[in-house]
């Protein structure tokens, strides 16, 4: 688990000659541990504001701070160095992270092989994590057989497989049924609470919200609650 913070964050994008704000002046504090949703309607930055968290961009002012890290004080390899140790991310698109003709187990033991081998050996094997996160039925089944719901919940073992200490998840409930929603929502909070990682989950769908400890609602490039 780690805490993370913004002071002031914004970003900026230029478009054809002009300035595009995606967010400005995000200040927020996630506690280590904690379960938080951004919440708010499609364009409000939600996405914008996760990449930063993720370090996947710098912001254009402010500060991203992991732990006591300031991601844009890092050099790039610094900073894939943290991602990898770090943080873990749910796409939108599940097979965007998966490998369509390995098994589900394949898939975990993929995402833990390019760590040092003194700490894969400290970490759950590629079946044990799946039967930790009630998936073991699908531990020999390929990846592009699996159902989107099936995906989905895959993904979000893969993004885990290394222990990061913080998940991020980008709307990975919005193409899934609500059954489907329901298994994945609770399978994010099973992650929190099993192995106390801090999570961060992008959505519009409020009864994802409601499974997160609290949410913060952005509007406009801005948080407004």
């Amino acid at each position: 688990m780690i805490r993370v913070r913004t002071d002031s964050a914004g970003q900026t994008y230029h478009l054809d000659g002009d300035d595009v704000i995606a967010i400005s002046d995000i200040s927020i504090d996630i506690a280590a541990g904690e379960r938080v949703a951004l919440f708010g309607p499609s364009g409000s930055g939600k996405s914008t504001l996760l990449s930063l968290l993720a370090g996947l961009r710098r912001p254009t002012s402010g500060h991203v701070v992991l732990g006591e890290t300031d991601l844009a004080a890092l050099t790039e390899r610094e900073l894939l160095g943290v991602r990898g140790r770090l943080i873990g991310v749910v796409l939108q698109n599940p097979g965007r992270s998966l490998l369509p003709y390995g098994t589900a187990e394949d898939n975990v033991r993929f995402a833990q092989r390019a760590l040092p081998r003194e700490r894969r050996r400290a970490l759950p094997g590629p079946r044990e994590l799946l039967g930790m996160l009630g998936l073991d039925a699908l531990a020999g089944q390929r990846s592009g057989r699996l159902s989107g719901g099936e995906q989905q919940r895959l993904s979000i073992a893969v993004a885990v497989a290394t222990r990061p200490a913080l998940l991020l998840a980008d709307e990975p409930t919005s193409q899934l049924d609500a059954h489907n929603r329901d298994l994945a929502s609770a399978l994010l909070v099973r992650v929190n609470e099993q192995f106390g990682t801090t999570l961060v989950v992008v959505t519009h769908d409020p009864a994802v919200a409601d499974a997160m400890h609290r949410r913060i609602t952005l509007a406009e490039g801005r948080v407004v609650s």
